[in-house]
């Protein structure tokens, strides 16, 4: 059976900035670069802590600059950012000093080093999964009334490593570090359809089809043949397939390399899922959970066809 790697508990994050669409970043970085030009026309009287916010701007503005091109000489970098050449200069030799660009010996163009990544990454390591989907699972909870589950993927099952209780008395088989089968939960579900099919089907091979009521999956054939609609709906369902009069609707959370990391869920009687009912709790999880994957540093462009899913540690 694969080994997956343990500890979703800390998961890498960038901040807000570092998750925005390049074409949104971009536009910022050109709304600073104006206020920058017009502090700079309006000259004289500056005091010193304004002309030092000017200069972190400045860095800031190249950095962007040099970011959005690739590789750039210094005329250049003047030009667009309309700063002098002996400013932008001076400026890029204190980055290169620093070690956060460097220059090519053909071009003499500048291109940034993996540095800045060195810096994101250690804010990465400082932000915890079950912080960030709290505040989206929280909204969810006050918005349904219903129970609200973040699961992650363990070996042969599912690990509830979160949980927002329903606002009325819900009894189910569920807390924080219960396992719970892959192919009877929505979670599961979910997990498995953005694996890669031979990967989900070697998973599978490990799991004890035990049917914890009538309506549960028997087989992985059966498991496998749902997984691509799963996927292309965006969601999974578990229709009383772990405990009766239950329903769970499942979305993916994805991290900032687009692997899938966790199933964020909605579960409730089903006497309470009409076909309006459900359609509204499957678009609350979509945009929960594109909420906490954004987070987490994910950019649709960033996921795979097939993602790998890491396991989860309570």
């Amino acid at each position: 059976m694969p080994q997956y790697r343990a500890g979703c508990n800390r998961i890498g994050i960038s901040q807000q900035g570092m998750t925005e669409m390049a074409a949104m970043g971009k536009q910022r970085r050109d709304d600073d670069v104006a206020q920058l030009q017009d502090a700079d026309s309006t000259g004289g009287g500056a005091n010193d802590r304004s002309e030092s916010a000017s200069s972190i701007g400045r860095v800031f503005a190249i950095l962007g600059a040099i970011g959005d091109s690739g590789q750039i000489g210094i005329s250049e970098l003047s030009q667009r950012l309309g700063m002098s050449k002996t400013t932008v200069h001076r400026v890029i030799q204190t980055l290169k000093a620093l070690g956060y660009v460097t220059q090519e010996v053909e071009t003499e163009r500048y291109r940034l080093t993996i540095r800045l990544f060195e810096l994101g990454a250690k804010a990465l390591e400082s932000v915890d999964l079950v912080r960030e989907a709290d505040v989206e699972m929280r909204r969810i909870g006050q918005a349904t009334r219903e129970a609200v589950h973040l699961g992650a993927f363990d070996e042969d099952a599912i690990i509830y490593i979160h949980k927002i209780d329903a606002d009325y008395g819900l009894r189910m088989q569920s807390r924080i570090g219960r396992r719970n089968p892959l192919h009877s939960t929505a979670i599961g579900k979910v997990l498995l359809a953005w694996m890669d099919p031979a990967e989900a089907r070697e998973v599978l091979s490990h799991v004890e089809f035990r049917k914890s009521t009538q309506k549960s999956l028997a087989s992985a054939d059966a498991v496998l043949s749902i997984l691509p609609r799963v996927r292309e709906q965006g969601y999974g369902e578990d229709n009383e397939e772990q405990e009766e009069g239950l329903q769970c609707l499942a979305v993916p959370v994805f991290d900032r390399f687009g692997r899938v990391i966790a199933g964020l869920s909605i579960s409730f009687p089903t006497m309470r899922c009409g076909a309006d009912t459900k359609s509204h709790y499957v678009a609350l999880l979509k945009q929960s959970g594109l909420a906490i994957s954004t987070r987490l540093g994910y950019r649709e462009a960033t996921a795979p066809e097939h993602a790998t899913v890491e396991q989860g540690s309570a």
